[in-house]
C-alpha cells in the first residue's frame, strides 16, 4: 500500500469516527435536546447530594432553584447543554435505579467519615451492574486544618476511589469554583459511553407521572397512566411491552409528543402550541402489539404432548434403570449372550453346534465380552463420574457375569441385629469423622437398615458416563412442573437474539423526543406506594422478553463470603430492569456432549456455578446482582456496622446465559459400602444395602472406589445386604466403595419482587 492509499484509509477512519461521534451527540444538541442524566451518589453518612448540586452550579453561577425531592433540570447556556440531576438517599436500590439511566454518576465523598460499609456495597453494586462514566467530587475539604494536610486527604480519596475505578483521575473539590466548573464542562462536553445491554433498548428517565383522578382510583382497580420523558436509546415502539420500574411490565395505550414550552414564545402562542402538540399522537399499536401471556395457551402444549411416548411402570421393573435400559426385566433380549466355555480357536458358526460348556481342559477359556472404548476428556473426570474417571491401567476390564478365578468360599454366616447394629453404627460414626476434613463425596447419603433403597431411591437411575451417556426423558415425564410444556422454548438463540436486536434498530419514536406514553390496565393500588424521591425509568422490552423460560446465569459467590449458598436458597437478583425473586437450582457450568450436568447441594466461596430457575426471557449477555436478605442488629448495638444491618447483602454478580430447556441437571447420590473381606480382586461388601432384594435391583450398577478401581456386583450373601464384588484390581482395606445414582431435579418459576411486599427496607431499618 503506497503512502497516499495509507493516508487516505486514515481519513476515511478518521471520518467515521466523526459520524458516530456525531450521531451520538445528536440527541443532546439544540434548545429542545435530551438532557444529560447525571446521578449524584453520596458515599458517607455526612454528605448530602442536593447541597453537591447546589455548589456545581456555583461554579458557573446557575440560578435555580432547587427541589426538596425528585430531580432538577437546569440548562447550561454556555456549553449549550441541559442537564437532569438525580440526586439520590443512601438507599440500595433507589441508588441503582439511578445509575442505570444515568449518562454521569457522580460520586461525593467526605473529608470527615470513611465510606462505610453501606457506601461499599453501593460501590461494588454499581460497578457490577455496569456503568456509564464516573466522577468524583470531595465534600468539605476547605475545613480541614492545617492545610498543608488537604493534599494527603486527596491523593488518599484517590487511591480509594481507583480502587474500584481504575479509570479516575482526579478527585475534584466542590468548595473550589474552578473544579466545579470543571465539572460541568466536563458533564457538558463529554459524549457518554452508555451501557452494552441498556443502549440495545428504548430506555426513558420518568420526569413525571400522571395518575387518575381520586374518585376514578377509588371505584377502578386499573386504570391509565401517563409517564412522560425524553426517549433514549433505540426507537419506543407502542407494540413493545414496556417495564416500569418494579411496578411491572404494562402495554402502550399511544404515544404523543409532549415538547417544553419555549420560554421566549408570547404566552399565547405558547399555549396554542402545547394545546397542538398535546394532540399529536406519534404512534399507535397495531394488532401485532404484544400480549401480556407468560405462557403458551393449554390447548397448545397438550397437543404437543399426545406425540410423547409414555414411560414404563414401576411395577414392571425388576431393575434399575442404566443408560437407556431397564436391567433385568421380564424382556431380557437387549442383553449379551452369555459367555461358553469354548476350545480354543473355534469360530462363531463352529460354536453354534456346541450345546452347553466344551472344553479339553479348564485353563483354555475365552471370554466373549465387549471392552469400553477410553475417552479422553479435555478436564480430569471423577471416579464416581463414570468410566473416564477410572484407572484404566488394568489390561482386563471387569465383570459381573465373568467366571471366578478363586475358589469358592467358606459358608456366609448374617450377624445378629444388635451385633450388626453396633458395627455399622461404629463404621458411620468414624465416616463420619474423616468427612469434616475430606470433601471428595459432597453426594454421599447413608440408608437406615429399614429403608428398601429400590422404594427410597425409585427415581434414581444409573449412568456409564455423567459426561456422555444419554439421558433418558421419557421416565422424567411424569415430574416435570405443571407448566413445563407451556414454556418458551428456544431452538436457536443467537439467530433469535440477533433478529430481536436488529427489530429494535428501525422504526419507533426516535431518541431525543419528549413524549407522554400512556399505559394501560395500571393498578391503582401503586398509586399509594408510589414515591417521587425515588428515580423511575421505563424501559422497552425486545420481542419474546415477557415471555417464561428455563434461565441460565453464571453465579460466581463472593471469596470473602463467610459461608456457602445452598440451592433453592431464596435470593434477589437484579437484571437488566428487572428484579426477581428467584430460588435457583446450583450446577457445574462446564459444556458436556449429552447435555448433562451435576447439581451443586451448595456453591462455595469464589466459586463460579450455573444458576437455573424459571422466568421472564432476556437477551444477550446482561450483568445481574445476587443479593440475600439479612436480620437487622438491635438499635442498642453500639458496635461497627456490619453488613448484617444493611438490610440486603450482596452475595455475588453473575451474567445471563443462553436458555436451554433440554439441560440436564442431575443430583446425584453416592451409596458407600466397607470393604469386609478382600481376596485378591474378589471383595466381600457390607453397609451399602440391606436386604438382598436392593442388591439385585442394583446390581447392574458400576462399583467405583475414591482410588479409582472399579467392579461390578457378583453374587449376594445371606439377607442383610452382603454381596460380593470383582474389581480390576486389588483395593485397599481402608478405600471406600461406592456407586452412582442420578435423578433428575427441575427448576424452580421466580416472581417479580415488590418492594410493597417485603419485610424489610433494604436501607436497614424496619
Amino acid at each position: 500500500m503506497s503512502k497516499l492509499d495509507r493516508r487516505h484509509k486514515a481519513r476515511q477512519r478518521q471520518q467515521i469516527k466523526h459520524q458516530e461521534h456525531t450521531r451520538s451527540t445528536n440527541i443532546f444538541s439544540g434548545q429542545n435536546g435530551a438532557p444529560r442524566n447525571v446521578a449524584v451518589v453520596p458515599l458517607s453518612k455526612d454528605c448530602d447530594a442536593r447541597a453537591a448540586v447546589k455548589k456545581l452550579n456555583e461554579g458557573l453561577s446557575l440560578e435555580a432553584e432547587l427541589p426538596l425531592h425528585g430531580p432538577m433540570r437546569i440548562r447550561v447556556d454556555r456549553f449549550k447543554q441541559s442537564i437532569e440531576y438525580i440526586p439520590v438517599e443512601r438507599e440500595l436500590f433507589s441508588v441503582l435505579d439511578a445509575c442505570r439511566i444515568a449518562d454521569f454518576v457522580i460520586f461525593v465523598l467526605s473529608t470527615a467519615e470513611e465510606v462505610d460499609e453501606l457506601g461499599e456495597l453501593l460501590l461494588k453494586a454499581i460497578e457490577s451492574q455496569g456503568v456509564s462514566n464516573v466522577l468524583t467530587a470531595v465534600q468539605g475539604l476547605d475545613s480541614v486544618e492545617p492545610p498543608k494536610r488537604r493534599p494527603q486527604v486527596l491523593t488518599s480519596l484517590k487511591s480509594y476511589i481507583t480502587h474500584f475505578f481504575p479509570t479516575q483521575e482526579k478527585v475534584h473539590s466542590l468548595d473550589s469554583h474552578q473544579d466545579c466548573a470543571n465539572v460541568l464542562r466536563s458533564l457538558s462536553t463529554t459524549t457518554p459511553k452508555g451501557v452494552r445491554w441498556r443502549e440495545d433498548r428504548s430506555w426513558m428517565f420518568v420526569e413525571d407521572v400522571q395518575w387518575p383522578t381520586t374518585e376514578y382510583s377509588l371505584s377502578h382497580k386499573h386504570g391509565e397512566v401517563i409517564l412522560t420523558g425524553v426517549v433514549r436509546g433505540k426507537g419506543l415502539k407502542a407494540n413493545r411491552l414496556v417495564h416500569v420500574g418494579d411496578w411491572g411490565d404494562f402495554q402502550i395505550e399511544k404515544i404523543t409528543a409532549a415538547a417544553l414550552s419555549n420560554p421566549g414564545k408570547r404566552k399565547t402562542d405558547a399555549m396554542a402550541i402545547d394545546e397542538v402538540r398535546e394532540e399529536l399522537v406519534l404512534q399507535t399499536p397495531d394488532e401485532l402489539q404484544d400480549d401480556l401471556l407468560d405462557l403458551a395457551p393449554d390447548d397448545v402444549a397438550m397437543g404437543d404432548l399426545e406425540d410423547l411416548p409414555t414411560s414404563e411402570a414401576p411395577t414392571e421393573r425388576r431393575g434399575v434403570l442404566l443408560d437407556d435400559h431397564h436391567y433385568f426385566s421380564d424382556d431380557e433380549t437387549h442383553l449379551p449372550d452369555a459367555p461358553r466355555r469354548l476350545p480354543q480357536g473355534t469360530s462363531s458358526y463352529q460354536a453354534a453346534w456346541f450345546l452347553g460348556d466344551m472344553s479339553d481342559s479348564g485353563s483354555d477359556l475365552e471370554d466373549a465380552l465387549d471392552n469400553d472404548r477410553d475417552l479422553s476428556m479435555d478436564e480430569p473426570a471423577l471416579p464416581q463420574d463414570g468410566y473416564e474417571g477410572l484407572d484404566n491401567t488394568t489390561q482386563r476390564a471387569p465383570t459381573e457375569i465373568a467366571p471366578s478365578e478363586y475358589p469358592q468360599s467358606e459358608l456366609f454366616r448374617d450377624p445378629s441385629p444388635n451385633e450388626e447394629a453396633e458395627e455399622l453404627a461404629a463404621y458411620r460414626l468414624r465416616r463420619k469423622d474423616e468427612a469434616e476434613d475430606d470433601r471428595e463425596f459432597p453426594d454421599e447419603i447413608e440408608l437406615h437398615p429399614n429403608v428398601l433403597a429400590r422404594e427410597r431411591l425409585s427415581r434414581y437411575r444409573g449412568l456409564k458416563s455423567l459426561r456422555t451417556s444419554k439421558w433418558e426423558t421419557d421416565e422424567d415425564r411424569a415430574h416435570e412442573p405443571e407448566e413445563w410444556n407451556r414454556l418458551l422454548q428456544v431452538a436457536n438463540y443467537k439467530g433469535g437474539k440477533s433478529q430481536a436486536i436488529r427489530e429494535a434498530l428501525v422504526g419507533g419514536v426516535q431518541p431525543g423526543t419528549r413524549i407522554h406514553v400512556y399505559l394501560r390496565n395500571v393498578p391503582m393500588t401503586l398509586q399509594t406506594s408510589f414515591s417521587p424521591t425515588r428515580p423511575l425509568a421505563l424501559f422497552s422490552l425486545l420481542r419474546h422478553e415477557h415471555k417464561r423460560t428455563v434461565l441460565n446465569f453464571s453465579f460466581t459467590l463472593k471469596s470473602d463470603h463467610p459461608h456457602p449458598i445452598k440451592s433453592k436458597e431464596e435470593l434477589i437478583m437484579q437484571c437488566g430492569p428487572r428484579r426477581l425473586i428467584i430460588k435457583p437450582l446450583f450446577s457445574q457450568a462446564a459444556n458436556t456432549p449429552n447435555n448433562v450436568h451435576k447439581f451443586d447441594r451448595y456453591i462455595h466461596p469464589g466459586r463460579t456455578a450455573m444458576a437455573t430457575f424459571i422466568g421472564p426471557l432476556t437477551w444477550g449477555s446482561v450483568p445481574a446482582l445476587f443479593f440475600k436478605r439479612t436480620t437487622p442488629m438491635p438499635e442498642d448495638v453500639t458496635s461497627a456496622v456490619t453488613s448484617s444491618e444493611l438490610g440486603l447483602e450482596l452475595l455475588g454478580t453473575g451474567t445471563s446465559q443462553a436458555p436451554d430447556q433440554s439441560r440436564v441437571i442431575a443430583k446425584r447420590v453416592i451409596l458407600t459400602g466397607h470393604p469386609y473381606k478382600i481376596h485378591k480382586k474378589l471383595v466381600t461388601i457390607r453397609y451399602m444395602f440391606f436386604n438382598t432384594e436392593d442388591v439385585n435391583w442394583f446390581k447392574a450398577l458400576q462399583l467405583w472406589t475414591k482410588r479409582g478401581r472399579s467392579g461390578y456386583i457378583k453374587e449376594s450373601l445371606g439377607t442383610h445386604g452382603y454381596f460380593k464384588a470383582t474389581f480390576d484390581g486389588k483395593i485397599d482395606p481402608q478405600d471406600a466403595v461406592g456407586v452412582s445414582l442420578y435423578k433428575r431435579v427441575f427448576p424452580r418459576s421466580a416472581s417479580a419482587w415488590v418492594p410493597e411486599q417485603e419485610a424489610i427496607v433494604v436501607d436497614g431499618t424496619l
